[in-house]
């Protein structure tokens, strides 16, 4: 039986712990079929494989949301702010580098870090509140 044509979605849970049974489905659906065709078990259904699967889903699951976050916060922040965000936090420049480079003094480098930080973090708070993911799956 395929079970992932019969799954419903509950939408007063975790999105994550939604999106990790869609995977388990599909993965049992998979393996069903393969077992039909084929006959026994093979190593790409290994528990390890699966929980790697499960493990990039997720990796995959938290990168989205926080673009997400991101894109939300660059909207509601000063350009030269996101900037020094970006430079620091994501390109790993050092903050006299930044500074340089968009005509701040360091200290504002650090502060407006610290701001972007800060209501990203709390963007994807809210976003997992919002889909009713709590973070565990």
């Amino acid at each position: 039986m395929n079970q992932l044509c019969t799954f419903q979605y509950d939408p007063s849970k975790s999105f994550r712990g939604w999106l990790k049974t869609v995977a388990r489905h599909a993965w049992s659906d998979l393996r069903e079929r393969h077992d039909h065709v084929v006959g026994g078990d093979s190593l790409i259904f290994s528990v390890e494989a699966r929980a790697d699967l499960e493990a990039r889903l997720e990796a995959i699951y938290d990168f989205e949301l926080l673009e997400i976050a991101m894109e939300k916060v660059r909207s509601r922040v000063e350009p030269s702010t996101f900037e020094a965000f970006r430079l620091t936090a994501i390109e790993g420049r050092p903050a006299a580098d930044a500074a340089r480079e968009l005509a701040m003094a360091v200290g504002n480098v650090y502060v407006a870090k610290h701001r972007v930080q800060k209501l990203i973090q709390q963007e994807i708070r809210d976003l997992s509140e919002s889909s009713g993911s709590d973070g565990a799956g």
